[in-house]
């Protein structure tokens, strides 16, 4: 019933003006969070930036765009190499690392020290060697 009274133009419509809302919002959020991360600016410098932004919208994010485009692209690159460096630092910690070689060195360590057998010292090298 509803469908008939909504024709199909109307329905693009719709979703053409939802889709700028998102676009709308995300730009807004992606503004608040460069201004809130900047550490080039004190406080007072970006409650001025938020007023400006919350009071004249339009004009205040077209001009924040304008005004901080490269600090905004270097803060955001500098932001996704860290992630990938805390990632790769993360991955490494858990992979361990060396391969057969560092194994075999940690167990002839241990060997060393008297906590193993030179029996479970083989075993463990042909483990790592895959023999």
């Amino acid at each position: 019933m509803l469908a008939a009274d909504y024709p199909f133009l109307d329905i693009l419509w719709t979703m053409f003006i939802i889709f700028l809302w998102i676009m709308w919002f995300w730009l807004l959020i992606a503004i608040f969070a460069d201004v809130f991360r900047r550490r080039d600016i004190g406080g007072g410098m970006k409650t001025l930036w938020l007023i400006f932004v919350i009071v004249l919208p339009f004009l205040g994010v077209f001009i924040y765009l304008i005004a901080n485009n490269d600090g905004m692209t270097e803060r955001s690159q500098k932001d996704v190499a860290a992630q990938q460096a805390a990632t790769d630092e993360y991955i490494r910690s858990v992979a361990g690392g060396g391969g057969a070689a560092a194994e075999i060195e940690r167990a002839k360590g241990l060997l060393d020290s008297g906590a193993i057998t030179q029996a479970e010292f083989d075993a463990i090298k042909a483990k790592a060697l895959g023999s």
